[in-house]
């Protein structure tokens, strides 16, 4: 189904229709296509087949009582009631109770509304799902090294949005889901706004987002009241994002930044904005031969407990009170071991030349 107002009254929406309404009126339901062909029936034997009264009704756009002395007058029809479906004013088809017409007057109607907000139902669950194959295929486009162009812009106009820079790429890695997906995706631009973000999963449990006409300090702002929301309803999950940037052939690499940053923390329920881990990207670029040598020559010599202590001395900013509470160590004893570790390494960590090379060759350790 496409993006109009047009629909089609389907045999799977009628078989949905007839199942519902005869168990609760223990009644046979017929349901007519716009031709007058029954399409949905309790009695399989009148499938495919033309009803009379129900040519009647589409002709005339009237409902059709049909009493056992009258049922030989309309081809294919037996005694009941025959009621046209409306959609958005246009008869669609006809739906039809057999029985005793006095017996189902009072029915009728109500028949007829319960039908027609099916239809409608299944009207907009359909025009749900169109949009958010539409929103896919836009952001499958935009993810590719060469994108077509016209694609995306036929996409952008189908869904009536217009993508324009400052852009944002956000990527959700959920680990544990606890909300139905299009729910989420849903609260989503409701956060971002409907006209700044477009979300869908990029693969089973990654969740992509284009943030569009949008600044970086307003965008993080919504990332988290996501996050908050995505806390309270007890979904684990990482969400990284890109540096802003301003043109659409940017957004692969973007997501490529969101996937590098999201294989570079193991934290749950966090926020990780690609700017945090942009030197590790650029060493992850580098030739592994060349990253693997300098990191071995540098930390060759250190034992798990220097490497813990010399990482845990980086995390708190080189400041000796704090890395020695948080290994829970006398501060002699730290010291100890940062002399230890200048005795190994040639490098001493207390210094800014030295605790960088030290700090280079761990995330390069890191990334192995």
């Amino acid at each position: 189904m496409g993006n109009g107002d047009i629909l089609m009254l389907t045999k799977e929406i009628a078989n949905a229709i007839v199942q519902e309404t005869s168990i609760r009126l223990d009644r046979n339901i017929n349901i007519m296509d716009k031709d007058g062909f029954i399409i949905a029936s309790r009695d399989a034997s009148r499938l495919h087949t033309v009803h009379g009264g129900a040519v009647e009704v589409l002709t005339t756009g009237n409902s059709l009582t049909i009493y056992p002395t009258q049922a030989s007058r309309w081809e294919g029809s037996i005694p009941g009631i025959n009621l046209p479906i409306l959609f958005n004013k246009d008869i669609i088809g006809v739906i039809g109770i057999t029985g005793d017409p006095d017996e189902l007057e009072s029915v009728g109607e109500l028949v007829k509304m319960t039908t027609e907000l099916m239809i409608q139902q299944a009207f907009i669950t359909s025009q749900l799902e169109w949009k958010q194959r539409t929103k896919e295929m836009v952001i499958e486009q935009l993810l590719l090294p060469n994108p077509t162009y016209k694609t995306i812009q036929k996409g952008l106009e189908m869904l009536e949005i217009n993508l324009l820079p400052p852009f944002m790429a956000v990527t959700i890695q959920l680990h544990q889901l606890t909300i139905q997906k299009q729910e989420l995706i849903d609260k989503i631009e409701q956060f971002f706004g409907y006209h700044h973000a477009i979300a869908g999963f990029s693969s089973l449990n990654h969740l992509f987002i284009v943030v569009s006409h949008m600044e970086e300090q307003d965008a993080v702002k919504q990332m988290k009241t996501l996050q908050s929301f995505l806390q309270k309803q007890r979904t684990t999950f990482t969400l990284s994002y890109s540096l802003p940037f301003k043109e659409l052939n940017q957004f692969h690499q973007a997501y490529l930044d969101c996937e590098l940053a999201l294989t570079m923390t193991d934290k749950e329920n966090a926020l990780i904005s690609f700017s945090q881990f942009e030197v590790k990207a650029l060493l992850h670029q580098m030739n592994s031969d060349l990253r693997e040598r300098f990191s071995n020559r540098v930390l060759h010599d250190l034992n798990d407990t220097h490497t813990i202590t010399l990482k845990t001395f980086f995390e708190n900013d080189l400041n000796i009170q704090k890395t020695a509470d948080a290994l829970f160590l006398h501060r002699n004893t730290l010291l100890y071991r940062l002399n230890a570790i200048v005795d190994k390494t040639g490098y001493n960590p207390k210094t800014f030349n030295d605790s960088l090379i030290l700090q280079v060759a761990l995330w390069i350790k890191e990334l192995k």
